[in-house]
């Protein structure tokens, strides 16, 4: 039996991370996790490229352009929707995380979801770095562990 699995060894890996700059302060706790777990994993942030976008419904076309690249192991999309009181809410976080999905299958390439979609900013305060961790460092993870699977899928 061969099993094959990734792991977070980031050594090696070119890592994007596309970042909305809607909720900035939010996003950029996000950015800090992200960017301490490529380090702590190994990987060297020569090898990292970072893409701001407007806002989160940007985060899909862009992540797509940076993988369709072909420089990048992994990219991350990193970013706040935080629940108002009409529906815009609905539409960009659902278009976004169809949007971040499709990148991912469409070109080959793990684009992580770093996105978040909470109801209260306190609620992002605390998935940015808080109590409830950093959604940016669990993306990042994510990101690296299916980078190197695919690597391992090509050399089986």
């Amino acid at each position: 039996m061969v099993q094959i699995e990734g792991d977070l060894q980031a050594a090696n890996l070119k890592i994007a991370f596309v970042v909305a700059r809607f909720n900035e302060f939010i996003c950029e706790h996000l950015l800090e996790g992200a960017l301490d777990s490529f380090v702590r994993h190994g990987g060297n942030k020569d090898d990292v490229t970072v893409i701001r976008v407007p806002g989160a419904f940007e985060l899909p076309l862009a992540a797509k352009r940076i993988a369709m690249n072909g420089k990048n192991d992994a990219v991350v999309c990193l970013g706040a929707v935080i629940r108002g009181e009409t529906s815009h809410y609905d539409y960009v976080c659902a278009n976004a995380s169809s949007g971040i999905a499709s990148a991912s299958l469409e070109t080959g390439v793990p684009v992580s979801f770093g996105l978040l979609t909470t109801d209260t900013i306190e609620q992002a305060i605390q998935r940015s770095g808080a109590k409830a961790g950093n959604q940016g460092r669990d993306a990042t993870d994510c990101a690296i562990e299916m980078a190197r699977l695919l690597k391992q899928i090509s050399e089986a």
